[in-house]
């Protein structure tokens, strides 16, 4: 397929730039790929369309606070770094994005407000791309400490805010527990505590997997053939239990729902021979567009995408590419809210 065919016009007025009031109170449009039928319902309404034995794969990443601002040695220039991964923990050396790029070379230091924290340029990755290398002499806790309270929630670029108090907890899934994102898998943000008891009570099984959303996930894609296009790599786990509920959960014909785009990259990175979940941990830069055969989930929550993503490019590989490109009109009709902080897509 052609990344032209993943137009279309989206108002800026529906790209949403605050979370809902209430989590569980986004809209939810249900798809049916079976009849083509579309319906609007809330997200609290999940539960209708799910019963025991079904099982959710949750990516339990946890989002910290990658946005640092720092001022460079001598001049004082305003800095944002923006921590991207974890290279070596012994010696706090990072692969970061730097802005303006232009100001920062190797061997440059910079300085992060009133704390201890210093970091130097080791090397040049990217045109914005840098490693660097945190001098901090403390223990690690203290030095995660630091970077917490010094960090700023990573809002995606779009949203043209300053990020708030309150993102540091909306901009996270609830059942958020493995920190290395920099990027919320944005399905998972709909949930409530609430929701979950009552998924549990009526015997649908959570099933957790980590994968550590990284920012290309955001990365446009700049070719017309969409088998030129590369992934950015993505660190994922999927544990022995989650394979073993997956797999129960198929051989009894039952639902098995990936919660998020991020959810499925895991899953479809973990197949078996016998086409079933096995126990997994490394690296993705899967990228799943029409066609593709799905070999795990049979049902996919995920919200509203940007025209042409990645992210659309799987919804509409799992949900057939018509049905799905006629639900995202509808949307747009229907005046749903778009992205990150906006309303979600069961597909069923």
């Amino acid at each position: 397929m052609k990344l032209s065919e993943f137009k279309f016009e989206l108002p800026e007025d529906l790209l949403a730039t605050h979370p809902s009031e209430n989590r569980d109170e986004s809209r939810m449009m249900v798809v049916h790929r079976d009849s083509g039928k579309i319906e609007h319902r809330i997200f609290k309404d999940i539960l209708e369309y799910f019963d025991d034995g079904d099982v959710m794969v949750v990516n339990d990443t946890k989002v910290f606070p990658a946005r640092l601002y720092g001022n460079k040695e001598k001049t004082g220039a305003k800095i944002e770094v923006f921590l991207l991964r974890e290279l070596n923990k012994d010696i706090h050396l990072w692969d970061v994005l730097v802005d303006p790029a232009r100001k920062i070379r190797v061997g440059n230091k910079l300085y992060f407000g009133e704390s201890d924290l210093v970091a130097e340029v080791i090397d040049n990755t990217t045109s914005r791309g840098r490693t660097i290398k945190f001098l901090f002499d403390g223990p690690d806790e203290e030095f995660y400490k630091t970077i917490n309270d010094l960090g700023e929630t990573p809002l995606p670029k779009y949203i043209k805010r300053e990020a708030e108090p309150e993102d540091r907890e909306r901009y996270q899934t609830v059942y958020a527990k493995n920190v290395g994102a920099v990027a919320a898998p944005t399905a998972g943000l709909h949930f409530t505590k609430e929701v979950l008891k009552r998924l549990e009570i009526k015997g649908v099984d959570m099933a957790p997997l980590t994968l550590h959303v990284g920012l290309g996930t955001f990365r446009p894609v700049d070719v017309e053939d969409l088998t030129k296009h590369k992934m950015d790599s993505e660190n994922f786990m999927v544990p022995a239990e989650t394979a073993d509920q997956v797999n129960k959960a198929l051989d009894n014909k039952k639902r098995v729902c990936a919660i998020g785009t991020t959810s499925m990259r895991a899953l479809e990175s973990s197949v078996s021979a016998n086409s079933r979940l096995k126990a997994n941990e490394g690296w993705t830069d899967r990228f799943l567009f029409p066609p593709y055969d799905f070999k795990i989930a049979n049902s996919l929550l995920t919200n509203f995408h940007m025209p042409e993503s990645t992210l659309l490019m799987m919804a509409a590989a799992f949900g057939g590419y018509e049905l799905v490109m006629k639900a995202y009109e509808e949307a747009v009709k229907e005046k749903y809210r778009f992205f990150s902080y906006g309303d979600v897509m069961l597909i069923l």
